[in-house]
């Protein structure tokens, strides 16, 4: 059940990348960011007032926030500001890149989750699931090949490495998120609302340090109805995740992996409807990743 879990997270988040890059382009990033939060944030505040009145309800219907110690509010803050960081340099990269090359890098996540999960939780792959990891680093690098006849350079180009970046603390977050469910034994939507709760004030202090009191930048900001959905599909993806990290049996490696498989989503539907460039070419190393995600399933 875990994996089918994984596999609902990873099309909610490709449905999500779509509407994160039509929100994101040409906009102003910080606002965009603290929208799409704010949203999620929203979404879930009802579970926690009906979690304070009507405790026996949201128990029933499986939505319950649970009352939990400083100490644990302090590890969720703590993954508050690894994913902050992520989030500002991803939506940074894709405000300046095309989306079919900022998926598929971040799809090198896995292997940064790969190498933690043997390090830290002792997750031992098979040569199969070896075969699949580095098949899916091999096609990241097949397409920034393709990346420089769209005039990027993967060497020179800052966003690149925010790309990069991004991928590494989102890895990072995906290791600590195995720790928060099943060590501190939270459930899901307790804390993906607090998660949200800190992620709003940590960017409600960014903005006011670089957004607020700048008028132009203010000017630049356009509302559109993509932040609300990608908060909205965010969530729902993560609830999927958060239900599948519960199981004990999970493998967060494998889990991390079952997630790409939403570039099926960004590459090709994205493609078409941001009318980007070599879209053929770029089916090949997509193929690539998916067989490397094949192999680490099926292995």
């Amino acid at each position: 059940m875990w994996m089918y879990l994984g596999l609902l997270a990873a099309l909610f988040l490709g449905l999500h990348n779509l509407c994160k890059k039509h929100a994101v382009q040409g906009n102003e990033v910080f606002p965009v960011l603290l929208g799409t939060i704010s949203s999620g944030f929203l979404l879930l505040l009802p579970f926690f007032i009906g979690s304070h009145y009507y405790p026996e309800y949201t128990k029933k219907i499986g939505f319950h926030i649970t009352t939990i110690s400083w100490e644990t509010h302090g590890y969720i803050f703590i993954k508050s500001m690894i994913m902050t960081t992520s989030w500002v340099l991803a939506y940074q990269a894709l405000k300046h890149l095309p989306i079919t090359i900022v998926t598929p890098i971040r799809s090198a996540g896995p292997f940064f989750t790969f190498i933690g999960a043997i390090l830290i939780y002792q997750e031992k792959p098979n040569l199969l699931q070896w075969i699949g990891f580095f098949l899916i680093i091999f096609s990241v690098v097949l397409y920034s090949k393709i990346g420089k006849k769209e005039g990027i350079n993967f060497k020179r180009n800052k966003w690149i490495f925010a790309i990069i970046g991004a991928t590494f603390l989102g890895a990072s977050s995906g290791l600590y998120d195995k720790f928060l469910i099943q060590s501190l034994s939270l459930n899901p939507q307790t804390l993906q609302f607090w998660f949200c709760w800190y992620t709003v004030l940590i960017l409600l202090v960014i903005l006011s340090l670089t957004w607020f009191n700048n008028k132009e930048k203010r000017k630049k900001f356009t509302w559109r109805w993509t932040i609300i959905a990608v908060g909205v599909l965010l969530q729902t993806a993560d609830y999927f995740y958060f239900k599948a990290l519960q199981d004990p049996d999970a493998l967060i490696m494998l889990l991390s992996a079952i997630k790409r498989s939403q570039i099926l989503i960004a590459v090709v539907i994205g493609g078409l409807v941001f009318k980007e460039k070599n879209k053929r070419k770029k089916l090949v190393p997509l193929f690539g990743i998916m067989i490397g995600v094949f192999l680490i399933l099926y292995s």
